[in-house]
């Protein structure tokens, strides 16, 4: 089960990514913008989604996804730590979030980064 430290990890790993506490939580950006946060006393992870496939993952998967109330009407999703399958998962969820918030100079250095494995 992955952790608030593999979240960490994780996110650092991916390029020109920082952290900085904002709203008294860790948070994640590539090249300044947010991909990332670790709310809920880092048992759970925020990440961008859109919002089409955030209201499907909820749906399949409701003891791993949810919509926070403040978030609703942004393209984010929370995912609980706990129901992770592996650091794999957590892996493919934060770096589809980077892809959506990197600048296109980065998305065209790394362009296989955050494609599903076999893509």
């Amino acid at each position: 089960m992955p952790d608030a430290e593999d979240v960490r990890r994780i996110a650092l790993s991916l390029p020109d990514t920082t952290e900085k506490i904002a709203w008294s939580m860790p948070t994640f950006r590539v090249a300044g913008k947010m991909f990332a946060t670790l709310p809920e006393e880092e048992t759970s992870l925020a990440v961008r989604c859109p919002k089409e496939e955030r209201d499907e993952l909820v749906l399949a998967e409701p003891e791993k996804f949810w919509i926070a109330g403040h978030e609703a009407q942004f393209a984010w999703v929370r995912a609980r730590l706990a129901a992770l399958e592996d650091e794999d998962e957590l892996r493919d969820i934060l770096a589809d979030s980077w892809r959506q918030a990197a600048p296109a100079r980065l998305l065209e250095a790394h362009p296989r980064l955050g494609l599903p494995a076999g893509s």
